[in-house]
């Protein structure tokens, strides 16, 4: 039995008012970017529910890609029938057969839009019921907590048939709250971040600062595969590569020891701030958990936070590290993450880091330095890629500077 469509319902989405059809509207793009290697199919957002039309497509081709979008509550294959007793009968026995398996138990559960359809709701029920019944070795009814239950919805048009529900990410649609620079280094916490940030609906692009010769290219191609990784839920992720090295070699040669972390961390998130108002981001998301680290104590953080306004979003300051690994693991980003190739934040950490280190001497630091000039020199030579997950491709390179 071939599907159809496939139904997609709707999660928060459905809570909203007056704003519901934009948030439905990003749904559907988010959609059509994803399976937009699929050429026949199309989608029809309705106000409680979405309808992919899958033409000549294979289904489980695209249920794997459906589960990774966000807005989207759960899903379920369609077949599609005309109103016929027959054509119901016999597509309800082979949706049951393909779920079934020795011990499950099954119920119909039918809705009558068509009011003028031949037979009620409990006779259809009974109707289809006994037919598989009839047809299946071991299979028994349970209405009240079955293992398949088949759902018939009768509509003027056709006859709507499904036994399978896959569960969606939920959250709300990318794109539908705006768009942040996410600092993305090759650890484990980062990404988690970027995942949670995008559950929300946030468009996010990555900044990484890369410090050739003291980080390779390993760990260029490590944070790549992390932001393709990303991108599977998103549609497609841009990847701003910052080069650092200069600013970080000054950092180290003129500030205090014990506070070069501070102050790397401190031209980090200027760089990223310039870039996310060149590229009209509205928030910068890091992947700090409070405590974890030196740089994450509440002191370091405001020490660090000082040099912007632009709101800082650390979606996993409350979690604990295994929290966020089990998290790395379920997007399937953890394995990346732990490889050995070091990035720009640990090839200079300081032994004993200021664990609460005073915005003043900090500042009285870098004030010997012209760090105005280096940061702009970084962001002119920002590297670009644009990471697509719907082809796993580098669809677009270029430099910041240069846009």
């Amino acid at each position: 039995m071939k599907y159809n469509r496939i139904l997609v319902r709707y999660g928060e989405i459905s809570t909203k008012g007056r704003n519901r059809k934009m948030f439905t509207a990003k749904l559907r793009e988010n959609i059509l970017h994803t399976l937009k290697d699929f050429p026949t199919i199309s989608v029809a957002a309705s106000r409680d529910r979405l309808h992919i039309q899958l033409g000549d497509e294979n289904a489980e081709e695209i249920i794997p890609r459906l589960e990774k979008i966000f807005g989207i509550q759960s899903f379920s294959p369609v077949v599609k029938v005309p109103q016929n007793m027959e054509d119901i009968m016999k597509a309800g026995l082979s949706l049951v057969q393909k779920s079934f398996s020795p011990g499950k138990t099954f119920k119909v559960a039918a809705r009558r839009a068509d009011k003028k359809f031949e037979l009620d709701t409990n006779e259809l029920n009974y109707e289809v019921g006994s037919y598989i019944l009839r047809n299946m070795d071991g299979l028994k009814v349970d209405v009240k907590n079955p293992d398949i239950q088949l759902n018939v919805e009768v509509r003027k048009e056709a006859v709507y048939l499904s036994s399978e529900i896959y569960q969606g990410s939920t959250g709300m649609p990318v794109g539908a709250s705006g768009k942040a620079m996410l600092m993305l280094s090759g650890g484990i916490d980062s990404p988690v971040a970027g995942y949670l940030t995008m559950k929300r609906g946030v468009e996010i692009e990555a900044v990484h600062f890369h410090s050739p010769p003291f980080t390779s290219e390993r760990a260029k191609q490590k944070v790549i595969d992390l932001s393709k990784k990303l991108s599977a839920f998103s549609g497609k992720v841009k990847l701003h590569i910052v080069p650092f090295t200069k600013v970080q070699q000054t950092i180290h040669d003129q500030v205090p020891e014990n506070y070069t972390m501070t102050s790397t961390r401190r031209m980090m998130l200027r760089i990223a701030d310039q870039i996310r108002e060149k590229n009209e981001g509205l928030a910068l998301i890091t992947g700090e958990s409070l405590g974890q680290v030196a740089s994450q104590t509440l002191e370091s953080m405001q020490a660090i936070n000082d040099v912007t306004n632009t709101p800082v979003l650390r979606p996993l300051i409350a979690m604990d590290k295994l929290e966020i690994i089990d998290i790395a693991q379920k997007i399937d980003t953890h394995d990346i993450s732990i490889l050995p190739y070091e990035d720009c934040c640990t090839i200079f950490t300081p032994p004993a880091p200021k664990t609460r280190p005073k915005k003043e001497k900090v500042e009285y630091y870098e004030s010997f330095v012209d760090f105005e000039a280096l940061l702009t020199e970084a962001v002119d030579g920002t590297e670009t890629l644009t990471i697509d997950g719907s082809t796993g491709s580098n669809a677009e390179k270029t430099f910041d500077g240069l846009l």
